[in-house]
């Protein structure tokens, strides 16, 4: 089975990943690109939570008790402002409507119901700057450990052109704290300009496992499991959200030993 997931790009359903069609036990994601006044009801199953992020334009939305008028508001997701996003956890009925041309991101992973339905503000979410030079990256926590959920981690990542990002390469699919922890991984791709392309490598110390992608705007990567950097060709932005799960809802990753050598 290749890693790349293709967006439907004419659909407004782009994206659909379960467990089942991964191959895995933990993470699902699903995107969607709405006009205004349409209208989308997401019913989380009862034996999972999930975390929608508005990734562009504004909704109203119910959850349960929670109600928002004009929640969101980013033009784009290249926009250096957070997201932002709803936790919702088992057994939650959302019914969405948007205001104009919305993109929406639902990540999803095993929960029992231990949180409440949460508004999650984007002035709550840390903002950083990961690496130096063309290794630079900047990075917004959605969904950190930090924060309440059961299993799920979110993050997104702004690439600038010809820079690398996830680098060097680093995994996390041994359960080897504090030195690693077993996440399930997706990369929800967006480029610009639209008609660009990032590269993704997926690769394991044995081999066993090693593929290399061009992932256009919209696409998914899955990592299951090895190393995943990512390079930005000359000219083109990119952009992932990155939705992570496991047995241990905790990020801790070790760097491919070949290429640690850059960091000292």
């Amino acid at each position: 089975m290749s890693l790349l997931v293709r967006a439907r790009r004419g659909a407004q359903h782009l994206v659909h990943v379960t467990p089942e069609s991964a191959g895995w036990r933990h993470v699902g994601f699903d995107a969607w690109r709405l006009d205004a006044g349409d209208e989308l009801r997401i019913d989380v199953p009862d034996d999972r939570e999930a975390c929608l992020v508005v990734l562009r334009g504004s909704i109203d939305f119910e959850a349960g008790s929670l109600r928002r008028e004009n929640f969101g508001g980013r033009a784009s997701v290249f926009a250096a402002q957070p997201p932002p996003a709803l936790y919702a956890p088992p057994q939650t009925s959302v019914r969405v409507c948007a205001h104009d041309e919305v993109e929406l991101a639902l990540a999803s992973a095993p929960a029992t119901g231990r949180y409440p339905a949460r508004v999650i503000e984007p002035a709550t979410m840390a903002r950083s700057t990961r690496g130096s030079g063309t290794n630079a990256r900047y990075i917004c926590d959605v969904l950190p450990q930090t924060e309440e959920a059961e299993s799920l981690l979110v993050v997104e990542v702004r690439t600038p052109a010809a820079h690398s990002s996830s680098y060097p390469p680093h995994k996390h699919d041994a359960d080897d704290p504090p030195n690693e922890t077993q996440l399930e991984e997706v990369y929800y791709h967006r480029i610009d300009p639209a008609q660009g392309f990032a590269f993704q490598r997926v690769y394991t110390d044995t081999g066993d496992l090693d593929e290399t992608m061009a992932a256009h705007n919209h696409d998914v990567v899955l990592v299951p499991r090895g190393y995943h950097p990512v390079v930005m060709p000359h000219g083109y932005n990119g952009y992932y959200l990155n939705v992570m799960a496991g047995p241990r809802r905790e990020w801790r990753m070790r760097n491919d030993p070949a290429h640690e050598w850059m960091l000292k």
